[in-house]
């Protein structure tokens, strides 16, 4: 039986290869063996929800946008990895809700007492703000009123993702985007996929956002850096041995360093990656073959014979999920921007003009 699941294995990813090679995915780097080509620097074109973005988008009003944001984040990041980890976790947490419009950088007011930032799957975990605003104030010192806060946030993710893989997750990101007005806290618990949902679950979250399957697997391989809360898994029952499949080595760890009930006075964290902590690689895709994962959401991409031949393709073929995942992030980071007239550039990212 055993031998069986080997080779049906073995067929799906033989198979896999054969798709993607016809799709022009390159396979490695120079130096990695093989001859294998590098991966183009051509960005992805927007998806119909990104219409109006643009690579280059501030070429003339504010020549060193760009360079100015990766400045700031290249310089923090490396300061500290974890906060790369927030600022990645920053674009997807802003683009599922409100669309990629940095609704998930306004402060609290009078008026709105609950925005998405004070949501449970933001507060307290969500970091780089700090970040956000220093690259805003920059900004704002070279070409006043030009770059909008949602372009920001876009722009550190993307190079969160080039500084924590050193290079080889690293992409042109289309700009062009408006900020938003509207931030409730309520959104976000109602488009944020939590930890524990299921495979099904997680499909169809995604699928309201306008990404796929492929999309779903890509970007799950985000927690490969960072930290989680205890609270983000105990509950779940993963560390429970009659009730997960996690790696018991593992779960042994984790019940040392987590409490078995997380309160917000005493909630741990953990890195999620065990392996390359502070590393943007495909090594989380080895981490769910072997069970070494955090998340009920995590170990769900082995429940489907597509998700699982993804996961082994990401694991084991040289190049190939940081090529992805840099056609994920342009994809994510164009769901229901506004542009032009539908939004506005704010003077400060925490409050609306």
């Amino acid at each position: 039986m055993a031998g069986l699941a080997a080779l049906t294995t073995l067929l799906a990813l033989l198979y896999s290869v054969t798709c993607c090679q016809a799709e022009g995915y390159g396979y490695g780097y120079p130096g990695s063996g093989g001859g294998y080509p590098s991966p183009s620097p051509t960005p992805p074109a927007p998806t119909p929800s990104g219409a109006g973005l643009a690579v280059g988008f501030y070429r003339d009003a504010c020549p060193n946008a760009e360079a100015i944001v990766r400045g700031v984040v290249k310089k923090a990041v490396e300061q500290n990895p974890g906060v790369g980890a927030g600022l990645i976790r920053m674009l997807f947490h802003d683009c599922f809700v409100q669309g990629c419009d940095a609704s998930v950088l306004l402060d609290p007011t009078a008026v709105n007492s609950q925005p998405e930032k004070l949501s449970p799957p933001n507060f307290p975990s969500l970091r780089g703000f700090e970040v956000i605003d220093a690259a805003k104030a920059a900004l704002e010192a070279a070409c006043p009123g030009e770059v909008s806060c949602a372009d920001i946030v876009a722009f550190a993710g993307r190079d969160a993702s080039a500084v924590l893989s050193g290079g080889r997750a690293d992409f042109a990101m289309p700009s062009g985007r408006r900020d938003g007005r509207v931030s409730s806290s309520n959104d976000a618990l109602q488009f944020l996929p939590p930890p524990s949902f299921n495979l099904s679950e997680l499909t169809a979250s995604f699928a309201v956002k306008g990404l796929d399957v492929t999309d779903l697997v890509v970007l799950s391989g985000a927690h490969t850096v960072g930290r989680s809360h205890c609270s983000s898994f105990v509950g779940d029952g993963r560390l429970n041995a009659s009730t997960s499949n996690m790696n018991p080595a593992l779960a042994a760890s984790l019940r040392r360093q987590c409490p078995a009930n997380p309160t917000a006075a005493n909630d741990p964290t953990v890195v999620q990656d065990v392996v390359t902590p502070n590393k943007l690689d495909s090594q989380y895709y080895k981490n769910v073959l072997n069970r070494n994962v955090l998340f009920t959401s995590d170990a769900a991409l082995l429940k489907s014979g597509q998700t699982a031949a993804s996961v082994v393709l990401n694991a084991f073929v040289p190049g190939l999920w940081e090529q992805k995942f840099a056609k994920a992030m342009v994809k994510m980071a164009s769901i229901e921007v506004k542009t032009g007239a539908n939004g506005e550039i704010r003077r400060n990212c925490r409050v609306v003009n």
